[in-house]
C-alpha cells in the first residue's frame, strides 16, 4: 500500500486550503504500507517496511496507489515486474522495469523498493522517495558465512525523472486486454453517443473583502468543460434521482463539448474563470459511449487521473497535444484496449475510452488527485432504467435515512 503522510493534523490542512483557495500543504512524506523508510531525516530501521522472500519464488504483490495527491513510481531494485492486472482486470503480461535480474541463494546486498511521485503541476509536490527493502531469507546452515546487514551494499532501482511524461505514455500504450475466448474484450464497436470533455484547472473571484491565495488573489478550481461541480446540499444525487425530484437538486444540461473551444494545449485564454454547477449527463440504459477527454492548459498542463464510478471502460486511444477529431479516431485499438475503471489524461494531451452504460443509477466521475477533486474536477452519469427487472434500480432500504 503506497500512501503519503502529514506531520499536521490533515483536517486542517485540507480546512485551510478549502478556507483560502490556495493549494494544500504537501505531504512530509511517501510510504509503503504506512511506513516512510530509511530515506527520511529521523527515519529509523523499525520504520521501514519489509518483504520477506525465498530465492528463486515468484510472489504476487498487489499494489494499491492511496495516495491523496500524487500518482507514484515504484521499482525494485535488480528486479523485473510481470503486471498480470490492472484495476482487477487481466491484461496481457507486460515486463517493466527491465533491470539485471538477480536472485540470489543468500543476500549479497540489501535490496530497495522505491516509490516517489510522477508529477507535471506548475506548483510545488512532495518531491521525496519511501523506501522498503526486500530481503532474502537465508538457509539457516549458511547464517554463519552470510555477511552482516549492515556491511551489505545498497542498490537502488533507478526511477525515472519525476515529470517524465513519455515514459508514463509509453508504460500507458503497453498494457493490452487478453482478448481471449475466456477473457473477452466487449469493447463497443458502434457508439451511440459521443462526448468531448476538458479536464483541467482554472480560476474564482476572490469574495469582496477576502484574502485568496489562489493565481492574482483569485480561488483555485477545477472542472470539466468548465463546470465544477457543487455537490447538493439538501438531498442526494441518487435519493433525487429515485424519487423524480431532481427539480432544485441538479440540472441535466452538462455540455456534451467545451462551450467555447479554444486551443486547448496552447495559449490559455483570457478568461480562465470557471462556473459552478450541479449539472449531469442523462444515458439510457444500454448506451455505448465514447469520451474524449483532453487536458487543458489554462494553469499549466497536469496529469488527471480520472476514476468512473459503476464501470469499467475501455482505453482506445491515447496522445499528447489537442485531440484530432478526423485522424485520431482512426487509430483507435478496438481490440484489444485495456480495461480500467481509472485513467491517467496525459499532460497536454487527451485519452479516449469507451463502455456500455448498464448500470442504473447516479455514477461520479472524477479526478482522483483529491485536491482537483476538493476543486470541482468531478462530474455525474445519471443512467435509466433498462426494460428487463434485472435493469432496474433498486429501492433504498426501508431504514435508510433521508439526507
Amino acid at each position: 500500500m503506497l500512501g503519503e503522510w502529514w506531520k499536521s493534523d490533515t483536517g486542517a490542512v485540507i480546512a485551510k486550503a478549502l478556507r483560502t483557495g490556495g493549494g494544500p500543504n504537501i505531504s512530509d512524506a511517501c510510504t509503503i504500507n504506512g511506513l516512510p523508510g530509511p530515506l527520511y531525516n529521523c527515519s529509523a530501521h523499525q520504520i521501514t517496511h519489509t518483504l520477506k522472500v525465498k530465492p528463486g519464488m515468484t510472489y504476487m504483490l498487489r499494489l494499491i496507489n492511496a495516495a491523496l495527491n500524487d500518482e507514484l513510481f515504484f521499482a525494485v531494485a535488480n528486479h523485473t515486474l510481470t503486471i498480470v492486472d490492472v484495476d482487477a482486470s487481466y491484461i496481457k503480461p507486460v515486463t517493466v522495469d527491465v533491470l539485471l535480474t538477480a536472485l540470489p541463494t543468500r543476500p549479497n546486498a540489501s535490496l530497495y523498493m522505491l516509490a516517489r511521485p510522477y508529477s507535471t503541476t506548475q506548483g510545488t509536490f512532495d518531491n521525496t522517495t519511501v523506501a522498503g527493502v526486500l530481503e532474502y531469507e537465508v538457509d539457516p546452515a549458511a547464517t554463519a558465512t552470510a555477511p552482516s546487514s549492515s556491511s551489505l551494499p545498497v542498490l537502488s532501482p533507478t526511477l525515472p525523472a519525476v515529470n517524465d511524461k513519455a515514459f508514463v505514455a509509453n508504460f500507458s500504450s503497453k498494457l493490452r486486454s487478453l482478448a481471449s475466448a475466456e477473457y473477452p474484450a466487449a469493447v463497443p464497436q458502434e457508439v451511440d453517443r459521443r462526448f468531448f470533455f476538458t479536464v483541467g484547472l482554472g480560476k474564482h473571484p476572490c469574495a469582496v473583502n477576502g484574502t485568496c491565495q489562489g493565481p492574482n488573489g483569485s480561488r483555485l478550481a477545477a472542472s470539466i468543460n468548465n463546470v465544477s461541480f457543487v455537490l447538493p446540499t439538501s438531498t442526494a444525487l441518487l435519493q433525487a434521482h429515485y424519487s423524480g425530484r431532481s427539480n432544485g437538486v441538479y440540472s441535466t444540461n452538462f455540455p456534451n463539448y467545451p462551450l467555447m473551444p479554444f486551443n486547448y494545449t496552447g495559449a490559455p485564454p483570457n478568461n480562465t474563470n470557471v462556473m459552478n454547477g450541479t449539472k449531469v449527463v442523462v444515458l439510457p440504459f444500454g448506451t455505448s459511449v465514447e469520451l474524449v477527454m483532453q487536458d487543458t492548459i489554462i494553469l499549466g498542463a497536469e496529469s488527471h487521473p480520472l476514476h468512473l464510478h459503476g464501470f469499467n471502460f475501455f482505453v482506445v486511444g491515447q496522445g499528447f497535444g489537442n485531440f484530432d477529431l478526423v485522424n485520431d479516431p482512426a487509430k483507435f485499438n478496438l481490440v484489444d484496449p485495456v480495461e480500467r475503471n481509472t485513467v491517467g489524461v496525459h499532460a497536454g494531451g487527451w485519452v479516449a475510452v469507451r463502455f456500455r452504460a448498464d448500470n442504473p443509477g447516479v455514477w461520479f466521475m472524477h479526478c482522483h488527485l483529491e485536491v482537483h477533486l476538493s476543486w470541482g474536477l468531478k462530474m455525474a452519469w445519471v443512467v435509466m432504467d433498462g426494460s428487463q427487472p434485472n435493469q432496474k434500480l433498486p429501492p433504498p432500504p426501508a431504514d435508510l435515512p433521508k439526507c
